[in-house]
């Protein structure tokens, strides 16, 4: 058996909030995993998505691997480099914020898993073809607009003018 690995460094997510949605992906196949992320609705999916997505093509182009085959045999979140931030205090001191940053490790394994639940059909947008605009001739005149049709009962009333609306609520009895 194979184990291909593929790693993302210096991800700007805290590895708390990035390890419990790697958890959850350990040991599935790699479409239900990709399935399972792409319906999360946790911050660090996109990066997990990419990363795993990477990992598909790297065992399908460069080492000949059938998709189909492949799982996810660990995946592992370590803490990155935190980059230090000052903000003011009270008195004059000052706070600490730490950025947090983390390093994602995916172990992909090659063996004969249960058959995947899902597939994910990945579809390209369809491009949409612009009309071409049409040049307005200075020379045409415009065209004339259709009033709206007045029922019986009713009349319309006439348009208010800037400033001759009344006020409804005054914090001052006049």
């Amino acid at each position: 058996m194979e184990n291909l690995t593929v790693t993302l460094k210096y991800l700007r997510i805290p590895p708390r909030k990035a390890r419990l949605l790697a958890d959850s992906l350990k040991g599935l196949s790699v479409s239900e995993a990709e399935a399972r992320l792409m319906i999360s609705p946790r911050r660090p999916k996109d990066a997990l998505l990419k990363l795993l997505r990477s990992g598909i093509a790297n065992a399908k182009n460069n080492h000949k691997l059938e998709v189909d085959d492949l799982f996810i045999r660990s995946i592992r979140v370590d803490v990155g480099p935190r980059s230090k931030r000052w903000t003011p205090r009270a008195k004059g001191s000052a706070a600490v914020i730490q950025r947090l940053t983390c390093h994602v490790t995916l172990v992909l394994g090659v063996g004969k898993s249960h058959p995947s639940r899902f597939t994910v059909v990945r579809t390209h947008p369809k491009k949409v073809e612009e009309k071409p605009k049409e040049k307005k001739n200075k020379t045409e005149a415009p065209k004339e607009t259709k009033a709206p049709k007045k029922t019986e009962g009713t009349e319309a009333k006439p348009k208010a003018e800037p400033g001759s609306f009344r006020r409804v609520f005054r914090r001052k009895a006049i």
